[in-house]
């Protein structure tokens, strides 16, 4: 990442915030003096215009960095002789389809004694640690739930975690006499599953017998993308079925009524949007719906659109605005004290819609890899192309219904 180009588009959202909220001010004051607002009103949506797209290319930017890059899959320092080996053998099999005693090299290089032959459909091989572990980076960089939950590797399908949904009452006891018996707690067994994913770059045959092709490279950008667009979605909206449950499909319930096994939600105070007057104190209201204990690790999430509407609110007093720019928090900035990530696949404000998650998401939420991808390369079903299938195993799900909390868009 080139830092000038980051401290350079840092400064202009510094600029845009600085003349954002003096024209917003401006606006506020001429509506409650009964002024004429529309060219106001113009600007300040054009300055709210011009931050989100700054926060975006500076998220793009940061997701340019996070994807695979030469030097890092080239590099065979520290590699052992037979990672070098499987590595050289990867490159060959990529070029020509050459897959010959490749388990047998995986299996020295990485000592992965649990994979057969049966591990891999045929014609496919296991692609390096190095390429397995960058193609997991740039998914986890890609998705903001995904980089915050809790990431689990496991060698199995599924992901067993027991929880606890009620606790036992500690209580007083006095000298000489039996304090009765304490309450039982309860316990769920939650289960995720790693779902298999597949993902098919294609590249022209000619390109092949190109030596100067970053061809390990390129297939990585290409799949690393692929998985990192669909865990992102899967992960805040996907339904479950054979693939990740997100964070938006489970059961909702009033925060006042909340019960394991939901989400509980506060309401926007408006049918389609935020209440027309104080709009942040539903902010507030989702806050302290959180148990303290999830507070600290907390963080927002978000869409851009709706970003933009936060953008413009401020405390009851009209004194201070309750969203700051925050370079070390993020791009997203801060609201509230808590860190703002932006989540493109977050629903925007409208009615009855979960536009915000507030919550410890590492504590939330739970993704589960199955560690190997499987590659599988194919000449022969279209001529003149190879395909190169990516198949990996990946899920997730709510681990713990308490420790995230959802705005519903709601009077």
């Amino acid at each position: 990442m080139d830092l000038k180009e980051i401290q350079e588009l840092l400064q202009k959202q510094n600029d845009a915030y600085g003349e954002f909220t003096r024209k917003n001010d401006e606006l506020i004051k001429a509506k409650a003096d009964g002024k004429a607002v529309s060219e106001l009103q113009a600007t300040v949506e054009k300055l709210n215009n011009e931050l989100t797209k700054l926060s975006g290319d500076l998220t793009d930017m940061a997701k340019k960095t996070n994807r695979p890059t030469a030097g890092l899959l080239a590099d065979v320092k520290g590699l052992t002789p037979e990672q070098i080996a499987y590595k050289e053998f990867v490159n060959n099999f990529l070029r020509t389809g050459e897959k010959s005693g490749g388990l047998d090299l995986h299996q020295k290089a990485y000592g992965t004694k649990k994979y057969n032959s049966s591990s891999v459909p045929d014609g496919g091989i296991f692609v390096t640690a190095e390429m397995d572990v960058e193609l997991l980076r740039v998914v986890g960089q890609t998705s903001a739930i995904g980089r915050l939950a809790r990431n689990v590797t496991i060698g199995t399908d599924t992901f067993k975690k027991r929880v606890k949904t009620g606790g036992m009452a500690a209580r007083r006891v006095r000298n000489g006499r039996s304090g009765g018996n304490s309450d039982t707690p309860t316990w769920d067994v939650l289960e995720f599953t790693a779902h298999t994913a597949e993902a098919e770059p294609q590249v022209e045959n000619e390109t092949l017998d190109d030596a100067d092709y970053a061809l390990e490279l390129d297939l990585s950008n290409e799949a690393a993308i692929a998985f990192a667009e669909l865990a992102a979605y899967e992960y805040a909206v996907g339904d479950g079925v054979q693939g990740a449950r997100g964070l938006l499909a489970y059961d909702t319930v009033a925060n006042a009524n909340y019960a394991w096994g939901k989400i509980g939600y506060v309401k926007s105070r408006g049918a389609s949007d935020f209440a027309a007057s104080n709009p942040g104190d539903a902010l507030i209201d989702l806050q302290h719906a959180l148990k303290a204990q999830y507070r600290t690790g907390a963080a927002w999430l978000m869409n851009d659109s709706t970003l933009g509407k936060v953008r413009q609110m401020k405390d009851g007093t009209g004194a201070f605005y309750l969203w700051q720019p925050d370079p070390l928090a993020g791009f997203g900035g801060r609201l509230l004290g808590s860190t703002v990530e932006i989540d493109d696949n977050m629903p925007g404000v409208a009615a009855n819609s979960l536009s915000i998650a507030y919550g410890d998401i590492g504590k939330a939420y739970v993704v589960v890899n199955r560690s190997g991808t499987v590659l599988i390369r194919d000449n022969i079903t279209e001529k003149g192309v190879t395909k190169f299938n990516f198949r990996r195993r990946f899920g997730g799900g709510v681990q713990n219904f308490e420790a995230v909390k959802l705005l519903k868009t709601a009077a």
